[in-house]
C-alpha cells in the first residue's frame, strides 16, 4: 500500500512541477517508471512479492530500491512544502518496516 502512496506522491509532484504541458507527461511517466522498477527488480522466491522475479537482484539491492523509491516520494512531498504529509508518510514507512522486520532480516541474509 505504501508503494501506491509513493507513486501518487511522485505523480502529484509531477503535476504541480509547473503549469505547462510538462506536467501531463510527468504525472504519467514518473509514477509509471517507479512502478516498473518496483515490479521488475525482485529477489527470487520473495514470499511478499509472490516469488516472481523478472530481474533477479540480491536482497540488499532490493532493499536499496525500496528505500530509493520511498525516498523519492518523501522528497516529492517535501518539495511540495507539505511537511505534515511528509512526516505522516515517513511515520507510515517506519511502522511498515518495523512490522515487516522478518522480511528485512531475510533480505539482508540473502
Amino acid at each position: 500500500m505504501l508503494e501506491v502512496s509513493a507513486l501518487i506522491s511522485v505523480g502529484l509532484w509531477g503535476w504541480r512541477y509547473n503549469n505547462e504541458w510538462h506536467h501531463y507527461v510527468l504525472v504519467l511517466l514518473l509514477p509509471l517508471l517507479l512502478a516498473i522498477v518496483w515490479g521488475v527488480f525482485n529477489v527470487p522466491d520473495d514470499p511478499s512479492r509472490g516469488g516472481n522475479a523478472p530481474v533477479e537482484v540480491s536482497g540488499i539491492t532490493r532493499l536499496g530500491i525500496e528505500f530509493a523509491i520511498f525516498g523519492i516520494a518523501a522528497l516529492a512531498l517535501y518539495s511540495l512544502a507539505d511537511i505534515r504529509l511528509t512526516l505522516i508518510f515517513f511515520a507510515a514507512l517506519v511502522i511498515h518496516y518495523i512490522f515487516s522486520y522478518q522480511r528485512i532480516i531475510w533480505l539482508l541474509q540473502g
